[in-house]
């Protein structure tokens, strides 16, 4: 699909044809292959998790066009403090500005993503969570879920302190959070560095996101 991705410099990318073109039968194809065990299995329902989903989501709303989509959203800058197979775009055949920074190499997926995201029509059936919702009031977020997916989920145990690690790292270096400050606000979060100060808000596959879990139930 990169292949039909235009760079157009700095942190701008031409995606049009992807939402009008037909499908490339090649990545068709391998779609498939990936997904023939989920496709395979006989269960009530099932579904695939993988963050990648965010590089070729306009294309598997297109091959999925009902299956549910579960939105998993974290803090960008939580997530950018990690390495990720997408970090590199280029791995992905996507032209991006080269540089040796891990934090601007992670930004570009965050970039990308974003209009991606934005651009692509909203599937007819979505819900969006945040990750530290998942963490920090998993009852609640849980029962958000099993009303939208209409089947009973299982609990687990979480970490609290995967939340906000962004605020205590041991050596606090500057992020180019500039980018996503108005992403980060609509999704709730709080652009203060003080500990504590977050804000708080409230086949059938699927999920996307910006660099975060993809998660896809599929009811058959």
């Amino acid at each position: 699909m990169a292949k039909y991705v235009k760079w157009k410099g700095g942190l701008s990318w031409n995606f049009d044809p992807l939402f009008t073109m037909p499908i490339d039968p090649e990545f068709e194809q391998l779609i498939n292959t990936y997904l023939e065990d989920v496709f395979r299995d006989k269960s009530a329902y099932k579904g695939w998790k993988i963050p990648e989903t965010t590089l070729v989501y306009p294309w598997i709303l297109r091959m999925f066009p009902d299956i549910k989509y579960i939105h998993w959203i974290r803090d960008p800058r939580d997530c950018i403090l990690g390495s990720h197979k997408t970090d590199n775009l280029r791995d992905f055949g996507i032209e991006y500005e080269h540089t040796d920074d891990v934090f601007r190499k992670a930004r570009n997926i965050m970039v990308l993503s974003i209009p991606v995201d934005e651009a692509t029509p909203r599937p007819k059936h979505i819900i969006q969570i945040r990750f530290e919702d998942f963490v920090l009031k998993q009852e609640l977020t849980l029962k958000k879920l099993e009303e939208f997916l209409g089947l009973p989920l299982g609990r687990i145990i979480v970490r609290p302190e995967a939340v906000e690690r962004w605020k205590r790292v041991d050596q606090p270096c500057k992020l180019p959070f500039d980018f996503l400050q108005e992403a980060i606000v609509e999704n709730g979060y709080s652009l203060s560095s003080n500990v504590g100060a977050s804000s708080e808000s409230g086949l059938n596959q699927a999920i996307i996101g910006n660099r975060n879990s993809c998660l896809h139930i599929q009811n058959v």
